[in-house]
């Protein structure tokens, strides 16, 4: 825990590889990231009011997917430069941003709910 608080550990451009256990949580991530799109791809394709939030889900699991897969592989390979864990920093706080944004778009369904609930009413008395 000590190295994580270091800035020679976040600013190392020739890092060492990540540890064995390292290894496995960050694979463990990328396979539930790969379970979640699965499952988001099959509930997208669902005519509901959450059409959209399971699309914008199923980009960032897909997305965030494939950056990590070319992150894992770029330590196993011992690249200079894209190994470095500012990287894996940076992507943990993009993640963080974006999934903030795809929460505030889940804050305006049961608005949305509501003007279609309005609508329904609308056109139940137009010919």
């Amino acid at each position: 825990m000590k190295n994580l608080l270091s800035l020679h550990y976040w600013t190392n451009l020739r890092p060492e590889a990540l540890t064995p256990l390292a290894q496995k949580i960050f694979i463990g991530f990328l396979l539930l990231l790969v379970v979640a799109a699965i499952i988001i791809a099959i509930k997208k394709n669902r005519s509901s009011i959450y059409r959209g939030w399971f699309k914008k889900m199923y980009s960032f699991c897909v997305s965030n997917t494939v950056i990590g897969l070319l992150l894992l592989f770029f330590n196993y390979e011992f690249v200079p430069f894209l190994s470095a864990r500012f990287w894996l920093g940076l992507w943990g706080l993009i993640m963080i941003i974006w999934l903030v944004f795809i929460l505030k778009s889940l804050k305006n369904i049961p608005k949305i709910k509501e003007r279609a609930a309005q609508d329904k009413e609308l056109k139940k008395y137009l010919p």
